[in-house]
């Protein structure tokens, strides 16, 4: 179907919400089982130990949980730290935190330490933009000048009185928790669940059909979408396919064209390939170190390879790094881990 469409149902007892876009699942959420802290959640820590040679340090975290803090300049052990989680935790390591809280609603960010008031670039049009400056201005009135903030996308078709209200709700809670440094560690903030998740950052542009209602991934054919994620092999439409498989090192993917092994059977599997893993890697919650065996093409096929895996990548923004091609042909990827696998999440 055409269109875009958010679903908030379940998965094995746990809020689960989906977007789909003519008819492709583009994001997936799921909520971990248990006591899992979500990435967003904000915590008072207090500092450990530093890591010699790691340029890091653990942070005491509620529950005997160990926080890792990248940022060190000027903070001494036993110092009170408010902290928040940037992604899950791999097997047997500490959750990545950092200090660099983000307050974030579905029309507004705000900043501590990054003084500002600032509209997102994707609002052109000029008189918007000033007319989102002056509410900003007029919101952040009296708030201390280090907290900045960012009005989102979202604003552009809002009212103007349901800005203002978002805005000062996000300002109380940022001031509040700014100034609860006083006890040991302990959540403040949690983080997002799926259907918050949705809701938050899901809705611009506004979706054509927005379904709450219970068995909405059977209804619209989510768990079939979500079952072929569990398979390592993606069919590509040339008859091709790739693999993308997981081990403790990198995610190794490997594409293969079918039948047809000449060069331009070759460049149009890989160029398929490259489009779709942005999604397939997202949708997977999967990070970390990425290899790719594209299928064989001359080096002057490259460069058309080059520029379509930098557009495919592009919406990712800084959490992916391309670091292009090694010597022997395969092409390495970063990408910062944002979510639990989905191997983990589902029943």
């Amino acid at each position: 179907m055409k269109g875009r469409m958010v679903v908030l149902d379940q998965l094995g007892g746990q809020q689960a919400a989906c977007l789909i876009v003519d008819g492709v699942l583009t994001e997936l959420s799921v909520d971990p089982a248990g006591d899992t802290p979500l990435p967003g959640a904000i915590y008072r820590a207090v500092a450990d130990r530093p890591l010699k040679g790691q340029g890091g340090m653990f942070v005491k975290m509620p529950g005997g949980q160990s926080g890792f803090l990248r940022q060190t300049g000027g903070i001494a052990p036993g110092q009170r730290l408010l902290v928040q989680i940037t992604g899950p935790a791999e097997p047997g390591k500490a959750l990545p935190v950092t200090l660099r809280l983000l307050f974030k609603s579905r029309y507004a960010i705000l900043t501590p330490g990054a003084p500002g008031l600032n509209v997102s670039r994707a609002i052109r049009e000029e008189e918007t933009r000033a007319a989102l400056g002056d509410i900003a201005a007029a919101a952040m009135k009296g708030v201390p000048e280090t907290l900045g903030l960012i009005l989102r996308s979202a604003c552009e078709a809002a009212l103007h009185e349901v800005i203002a209200e978002d805005i000062a709700a996000m300002r109380d809670l940022a001031e509040a928790v700014l100034q609860d440094m006083d006890g040991g560690p302990e959540l403040l903030v949690d983080g997002p669940g799926a259907h918050d998740l949705a809701c938050r950052d899901w809705l611009d542009p506004e979706p054509d059909t927005f379904e709450t209602e219970a068995q909405g991934f059977e209804t619209h054919g989510v768990h079939e979408m979500i079952e072929a994620l569990c398979s390592p092999r993606v069919a590509l439409p040339s008859g091709g396919h790739f693999m993308i498989e997981p081990t403790r090192a990198l995610v190794a993917v490997d594409v293969n064209t079918g039948p047809d092994t000449s060069p331009a059977a070759a460049l149009k599997a890989n160029i398929a390939a490259a489009r779709d893993l942005p999604r397939q890697l997202r949708l997977r919650g999967l990070g970390g170190q990425i290899v790719i065996d594209f299928a064989p093409v001359p080096k002057k096929d490259r460069a058309i390879l080059d520029q379509v895996i930098r557009a495919a990548f592009k919406p990712e923004g800084a959490d992916v790094n391309l670091a292009g091609w090694t010597t022997l042909g395969l092409y390495e990827i970063t990408r910062r881990r944002d979510r639990l696998p989905l191997s983990e999440l589902l029943p």
